[in-house]
């Protein structure tokens, strides 16, 4: 039997994919964190059969919800204080993001001005649809295939 020990204050992700953990990992930017994080990749779950977990141990504030919300709006966030789970959050699509994915159009503004932001809106929430607020160019990621 696997033995994590518990946190004092952070936060836990579960309900995560199976296999998708170490991808979180580096998309929260998590290694660049000085603090304690333990993966557990292919836990077992009544719900989702196996299911990645991320246990972090530093505030939540660190955390940027919305890139969260946009790789798997499915995942709960339990927040911790004191070995005890104060909060549980739902996620859901953020209605912008920004820097998290590339506009693809050639000529999109965002391929010339290098310094400027990539910043996408939801457009269809039922399709999980984003949209360039530039150029209007639909993101086709695995999700919306």
């Amino acid at each position: 039997m696997l033995n994590v020990g518990a946190l004092q204050e952070g936060f836990v992700l579960d309900h995560i994919k199976a296999g998708k953990a170490m991808t979180i990992y580096h998309d929260l930017k998590l290694d660049k964190l000085d603090c304690t994080v333990a993966i557990i990749k292919n836990a077992k779950s009544n719900k989702m059969g196996v299911k990645d977990i991320i246990k972090v141990e530093c505030p939540i504030e660190n955390l940027d919800l919305d890139i969260l919300g946009f790789i798997d709006h499915n995942i709960t966030v339990n927040i911790i204080k004191d070995e005890k789970i104060v909060e549980k959050r739902v996620l859901k699509l953020p209605k912008q993001i920004t820097n998290v994915i590339k506009c693809k159009n050639p000529r999109c503004i965002t391929s010339i001005e290098q310094g400027l932001d990539q910043v996408f809106i939801l457009a269809d929430p039922e399709k999980e649809v984003y949209r360039c607020k530039y150029c209007e160019e639909k993101y086709r990621g695995k999700r919306n295939k």
